[in-house]
């Protein structure tokens, strides 16, 4: 399916990536892993990814998506603008409710139903797939409605973020990865979303039309299968299969 990558340093290249916000930290080390691993250098750019699935089919030059869901490249598959058979599963996200303060967010999510808090911080649904599951979970919740004129929403899972880490959201909904490093959340208050409570957030690459020929998207791909890049992934709360 994959080509696999080795060509060292003789053959080095460069190849450019689009990335969901969601994967902005584990994705900058893998790079830098990558690099010194193959020879080859990942440009990265992080967005929305409705947001680069746009910009791709007005003829953005990436070669690599690394997107928050399963269902845009397909779509790039379908639509000619990606390679067949180089679609896979690179990681499963997970959400999670967090505050930057301490004690707010309790172990159970309860303080969406019984919290004071002025704003609540998601991805909007549209652009964003984790913005979605947080929008599938508050419906699942019965809360969606009665939380409706408190959301604030970022274009991409990176503002979302950015709106609870500067105060100006009490707490939001984030990609896992986002709070935690090294297999642990290392401040404020949160609740890991339960996995039922959404559709799955498989995260797809996909090597772009842009990308055929280039050794270092080929490259890439294979890597993100390997045990070191994986190995980061999960240290930032991915998975590589879905939660029961």
């Amino acid at each position: 399916m994959l080509a696999a990558f080795g060509a060292g340093q003789a053959c080095a290249a460069e190849v450019s990536v689009a990335v969901a916000a969601n994967f902005t930290a584990p994705m900058q080390k893998i790079a830098a892993a990558f690099a010194q691993d193959t020879g080859h250098k990942a440009v990265l750019s992080f967005g929305a990814t409705g947001k680069f699935y746009a910009q791709i089919r007005n003829g953005a030059p990436f070669q690599v998506l690394l997107a928050a869901d399963d269902t845009t490249p397909a779509r790039l598959v379908q639509d000619g603008l990606a390679v067949s058979g180089t679609r896979f599963t690179y990681a499963v996200g997970r959400l999670v409710l967090w505050s930057k303060q301490a004690g707010l967010v309790d172990g159970k999510g309860e303080v969406l139903r019984h919290g004071t808090f002025a704003r609540l911080a998601i991805a909007d649904p549209k652009l964003a797939p984790y913005g979605a599951a947080a929008a599938q979970t508050l419906a699942k919740l019965g809360l969606l409605q009665s939380l409706q004129a408190r959301m604030v929403q970022g274009e991409s899972i990176g503002q979302a973020y950015q709106f609870v880490a500067t105060g100006n959201a009490a707490l939001g909904f984030l990609a896992l990865s986002q709070v935690m490093s090294d297999g642990k959340i290392s401040e404020g208050s949160a609740w890991v979303v339960p996995a039922h409570l959404h559709a799955p957030i498989r995260q797809d690459a996909v090597i772009l039309a842009a990308g055929k020929d280039n050794p270092a998207a080929a490259a890439l791909a294979a890597y993100l299968t390997g045990d070191k890049a994986q190995g980061i992934m999960r240290a930032f709360g991915y998975e590589r299969q879905a939660p029961p």
